[in-house]
């Protein structure tokens, strides 16, 4: 029975995971690499922590499963979006990439939009110019490092650096590049128009090819550094978001996916390039050919978290790691966490305010609060947020029939209900546990002839596993706390603004 591999290369680690062809997962491992951040606002990461922790977690994952390396059919890949990795002519890194998560870069995203347009730009990418897409970032560096840029001949995407490292073959693919703002998305095709609008050449760029392309092999050198096997296939992959909706199956119409990590996304599949005129919601390039995905993005959901958790120093005891112990805490307090709102904008915010000087607000504080009302707020401060891309999915006439749930948020009942009340619609956990690393996986058992396509490897391995219905009663609370929470925007935009101006560089 063949193996098949799967690599996320995401923001806080490398995961390997590896599975059967019938979607059995036979062990994972993950190395994790740090977050760099230069100045408020900033994030960037060193690519070469990103191939250590890669060469860390395949090692690791052959030698808790005992594999032979020779079983393994394939090896997909699957990223987290938006950095700019720059490289030399000799495909070396010139300075550390810029991850998804910075936001540097508003002033470029204004000269992006002033050069093209705003609605042509929507209409050529399916997305407005924001701070964590890729092309204000390139712009940045040419502007603010002009000698780092001079020595710039290529750029690639997290994952694709990862692939070039492994095969020597420089690509990447359609699901990915759609996360540039330069990939026009409906012809699935680098834009000569916002190229040129930018002053930018496609020779600068990597080919692009379907998700489940092969894209090289194993080289020699890196056999012998990681115990894969040499000439083992590697396919092209995809953009964290495109494998997740892979790995649980969300690849036909009527099916959406709701996933909690550092960030929060809801996507829902399209057979169409769907636009929403003003660009709250993201229109991208799906792993499936010739098919996109609708999304919506809470920067920091379960970063909001993780935040609280260092914050309030919650440590694992003997019985219960971190999460379960609040996640413990904040069952005890009733919905609504007795008036406090939490506004989940530690990174800014995407949909629907698209505003990268948004920041995180306790809103409704009082002394009868308790730290386990300050975690609650948080989960159903996340919940309000990802109501907002839901909201805006329906105003586009978006149906599902079922929403999939992956990412470490999902792991928690309780926040699964807190969500499945806010949104007020059922949630479905699936059978795969793995959520982007699967999906890479799948992809690589259709390059490799596995499969056939696509649905055919996600029927065959997916499964629901159960379902989170919402509570009625609960809904309705969560009604009334979310037209509250949607007005402290509003209220607070300008106020954001002015405050960012007494953040010291």
């Amino acid at each position: 029975m063949a193996h098949l591999l799967g690599l996320d290369i995401g923001t806080t680690g490398c995961k390997a995971a590896l599975f059967d062809e019938t979607g059995k997962s036979l062990g994972a491992a993950t190395a994790e690499y740090p977050l760099i951040h230069p100045r408020p606002g900033w994030a960037e990461q060193d690519p070469e922590t990103w191939w250590i922790s890669t060469v860390e977690a395949i090692r690791s994952l052959l030698r808790q499963t005992g594999t032979d390396a020779s079983e393994i059919a394939g090896i997909g890949l699957s990223g987290q979006m938006h950095g700019a990795v720059l490289l030399d002519e000799n495909i070396q890194p010139v300075r550390h990439a810029i991850i998804w998560s910075d936001q540097r870069t508003t002033a470029q995203c204004r000269e992006i939009t002033n050069r093209i347009g705003a609605e042509r730009l929507i209409r050529l990418t399916g997305n407005p110019a924001l701070e964590g897409f890729t092309a204000p970032k390139v712009l940045w560096v040419r502007e603010n490092e002009p000698e780092v840029f001079a020595r710039a001949r290529l750029l690639l995407l997290p994952k694709d650096y990862i692939r070039y490292r492994l095969t020597g073959e420089i690509a990447t693919d359609v699901s990915d590049a759609a996360g540039t703002l330069l990939f026009d998305v409906q012809h699935a095709r680098w834009s000569g128009e916002v190229l040129d609008a930018l002053r930018l050449d496609e020779s600068f760029l990597p080919p692009v090819r379907a998700s489940a392309d092969q894209c090289g092999a194993i080289m020699q050198e890196v056999a012998a550094k990681t115990g894969l096997a040499e000439g083992t296939p590697v396919v092209a992959g995809g953009a964290d978001n495109a494998c997740g909706a892979v790995g649980t199956g969300a690849v036909s119409d009527g099916l959406g996916l709701l996933s909690i990590g550092t960030s929060g996304v809801l996507l829902a599949f399209s057979a169409e390039p769907r636009i929403e005129p003003g660009g709250r919601i993201h229109t991208f390039n799906h792993a499936v050919p010739r098919a996109f995905y609708l999304m919506g993005v809470t920067q920091g959901a379960g970063f909001s978290l993780r935040w609280l958790r260092d914050v309030l120093r919650v440590q694992d005891d003997r019985d219960m790691e971190a999460y379960s112990i609040m996640t413990a805490e904040a069952a005890q307090v009733p919905p609504l966490s007795s008036g406090l709102i939490f506004l989940p904008y530690l990174q800014g915010e995407r949909t629907p305010h698209m505003d990268a000087l948004a920041r995180g607000v306790f809103f409704g504080l009082s002394g009868a609060h308790t730290r386990a009302h300050l975690i609650r707020a948080v989960m159903e401060g996340v919940a309000y947020s990802l109501r907002d891309s839901w909201e805006i999915l329906r105003g586009l006439g978006v149906e599902l029939d079922a929403i999939r749930v992956a990412g470490g948020g999902a792991r928690s009942e309780l926040w699964l209900h807190i969500l499945a009340d806010g949104l007020g619609t059922e949630l479905a956990r699936t059978t795969a546990a793995e959520g982007p690393a699967f999906g890479a996986a799948l992809l690589a058992a259709v390059g490799v002839g596995v499969y056939r396509d696509l649905p055919a490897a996600c029927g065959a391995t997916i499964a629901v596993a159960g379902r989170v219905e919402p509570d009625p009663d609960t809904s309705r609370r969560y009604d009334q706390g979310y037209q509250v929470y949607r007005t402290l925007y509003p209220t607070l935009q300008k106020t954001f603004v002015d405050a960012s101006a007494l953040v010291q560089p």
